[in-house]
């Protein structure tokens, strides 16, 4: 295993930007600091490949060598999101083309086209050529395949490509006009090589081929996955191989279905927001991490499946414009919440402050002030951490399944519709974030996966709904589920084709509502609520057909119309909420939903702001509390808190900003 049955602990570390002379004090300090697993190689490309076909592996070589006699195990990357300037000389026809046609020319990262024969092959021959030489190598744990795939192309190769991947999807240019519904303002094709990538146009793209467009470069850039992975596994078996997720609208990636070809999953995460907000987004990724993970090939159906925070920031929160200095302890709280929800441990970017580069003031365990620091300091203290949680294992406590699905949200940013402000991260996110501070655990599902277990489901802007995802939700309610659904879930097909008869429409009859007409709200408007709350974003016309109107419209045109239903369906419960709660409603709202599928908060007794997250196994369970508030605080608990080493009889003192870990009894 690339853990070695511990927690890993360590980050990115480029040798090649630092002299020989500080490899031997950086594997001093991160033995001093706890580190037992380090990636190195990601850009490394040009020192490792400075000319084609010539490679220069003398210097990885002795770092290696270092790193193994350090006892420290090894991520090696392919360095392959890189390229250098060799090969963008040699191949400029494998730059990037942006969506106005204008090509992109060397100077940064990712500058390459996945689809160009010439990228793929070059990245096939480095990715080869570190297979051949380290497979063996004792130091190695871990094959890293490039870095945050996501870069997408609108060059020609990109069209030829897009071309094929069309024709194997839809069949023949019938099925493939019937789903972009290309009978709209003249765009019938009558031959393929009518078709292109949806480059700048006049005015509003076909969202069908905006959609497909997305679909198509995650496939892409997984084939592109495979083929190094492929080399890589050939080499060695024994070795796992992964790559790591990167999160953001911008990603054209469905990770929960790539899942399935890594045999780790591994995500990055940077928190945007400096608030609480920091705290919320964490949990989430955890949440989403390990939905992602039931669907890896070695894991598949696995509850307890794990993965790795390949990925943080140490000492700051890189927000758009700043940087904000995290707190102390802050990094330790982010970094053990994902160990509860079942990180692996947990990894940063990067191990030492580089003195140039384009980001040479991102964060780092080993600031530009060195190792006397309070990051080191704070870095040495988790080390320590995650050493005494080793024993931690089994599943996270959770009774709600919340549905998200990659396609949804490219589909719903399409700028022809209602709003620019719908969002099904955001409605996903909305919702996680109201469970969260209603304390009840919760996991990350695919439509269609089991959810046998779960007394809650949530549907948070489900907007593509065919018709095996339409019955998966009715089988699930019928059979004695309760479901939460918010407005947009089931309008469209999976072509992104509105469904008939009044919206919700594939979970109309379900819900028992349906929607005539919606109302979609300016950014500094709002609605009132019957029950003292508000809503944004949205509002509906909505008209039960046999659901109980629970929370009604207060003023305005929608004065006494129905916002949020409960509709009883089979043996189960179908609630429709059809504007965005404020967060206390949302959180009222779910908390009542839950209490009401007979669920109950992890730990009840809690004050607010801190979190519990339980993990549990056969042999025993594991209570995680995180003070997230400037005050202590004192939370029901018994057992033995793995930080300290302390006996917990009654109750745990949690300082400001503190965390325990207590082994139950």
């Amino acid at each position: 295993m690339f853990n070695d049955g511990r927690l890993c602990f360590g980050g990115d570390y480029n040798p090649e930007q630092w002299p020989a002379s500080v490899w031997a004090e950086d594997v001093a300090l991160m033995r001093r600091a706890g580190v037992n697993l380090v990636t190195v190689g990601v850009f490394a490309w040009s020192r490792l490949e400075p000319a084609p076909g010539r490679y220069t592996f003398d210097w990885l070589d002795e770092v290696l060598d270092l790193l193994h006699a350090g006892g420290i195990r090894v991520a090696l990357a392919t360095p392959t999101a890189s390229p250098p300037p060799w090969f963008s000389a040699a191949h400029p026809g494998a730059l990037p083309v942006t969506a106005d046609g204008v090509r992109l020319h060397h100077g940064s990262r990712d500058t390459y086209c996945a689809a160009a024969p010439a990228y793929r092959t070059a990245a096939r021959g480095i990715a080869g050529a570190l297979a051949d030489r380290y497979a063996h190598h004792p130091a190695l744990a871990l094959w890293r395949v490039h870095n945050e795939y996501g870069t997408i192309c609108h060059c020609e190769h990109t069209a030829r490509a897009f071309r094929r991947w069309l024709a194997d999807r839809h069949g023949d240019l019938a099925a493939l006009n019937d789903a972009w519904v290309t009978s709209f303002w003249s765009q019938h094709y009558s031959d393929w090589t009518q078709i292109s990538t949806p480059r700048a146009t006049q005015y509003l793209a076909n969202p069908g081929q905006l959609l497909d467009f997305r679909r198509f470069w995650s496939d892409t850039l997984l084939a592109a996955y495979r083929e190094q992975r492929d080399l890589l596994r050939a080499a060695n078996p024994s070795i796992p191989v992964t790559t790591n997720y990167v999160l953001g609208d911008w990603v054209p990636v469905d990770h929960a279905r790539w899942a399935g070809e890594v045999d780790v999953v591994a995500v990055d995460h940077y928190p945007s927001a400096v608030d609480i907000g920091a705290e919320e987004q964490t949990a989430l990724v955890g949440d989403l991490a390990r939905g992602w993970a039931r669907h890896g090939s070695r894991h598949h159906g696995d509850p307890t499946s794990t993965w790795l925070l390949m990925e943080s920031a140490p000492q700051q929160i890189h927000t758009t414009g700043r940087a904000h200095t995290k707190e102390p302890g802050r990094m330790i709280r982010h970094s053990l919440a994902h160990v509860a929800r079942g990180s692996q441990g947990a990894m940063f970017f990067q191990w030492r402050a580089p003195t140039g580069g384009a980001e040479r003031f991102h964060s780092a365990l080993v600031p530009h002030a060195g190792p006397d620091s309070r990051v080191f300091r704070e870095a040495t203290d988790l080390g320590t951490a995650l050493h005494r949680l080793a024993e931690v294992d089994g599943q996270v406590e959770a009774g709600v399944a919340l549905a998200v699905d990659a396609a949804s949200g490219w589909a719903l940013r399409h700028p022809g519709m209602p709003s620019d402000r719908l969002d099904h991260q955001q409605e996903t996110a909305a919702a996680h974030r109201a469970l969260w501070h209603a304390g009840y655990g919760c996991d990350i599902v695919l439509p269609g996966d089991p959810l046998t277990g779960y007394r809650l489901l949530v549907l948070p802007a489900l907007y593509l709904t065919d018709d095996d995802t339409a019955q998966w939700v009715g089988e699930y309610v019928t059979g004695g589920g309760h479901l939460l659904a918010t407005y947009l879930s089931g309008v469209a097909d999976e072509h992104a084709r509105v469904r008939l008869g009044g919206y919700p429409g594939a979970l109309r009859d379900l819900l028992g509502v349906r929607v005539e007409e919606f109302h979609p709200l300016a950014a500094d408007d709002q609605v009132r609520l019957s029950d003292g709350g508000t809503g944004r974003i949205w509002a509906e016309t909505l008209r039960p057909t046999g659901a109980q109107v629970i929370t009604a419209y207060a003023g305005g045109v929608l004065d006494g119309q129905p916002a949020i239903t409960r509709h009883r369906a089979g043996s189960g419960t179908a609630w429709y909420v059809s504007t965005r709660p404020d967060d206390a409603t949302y959180r009222r709202l779910l908390d009542e939903a839950a209490r009401s599928a007979g669920l109950t908060p992890v730990c009840p007794d809690a004050p607010a702001g801190v979190e519990a997250v339980r993990r549990r196994a056969a042999h025993g369970s594991w209570l995680f509390l995180f003070n997230h508030t400037d005050t202590p605080q004192r939370v029901p608990a018994r057992g033995t808190d793995l930080l300290t080493a302390t006996a917990v009889d009654e109750a745990v003192q949690l300082p400001p900003g503190g965390v325990a870990v207590l082994r139950e009894h």
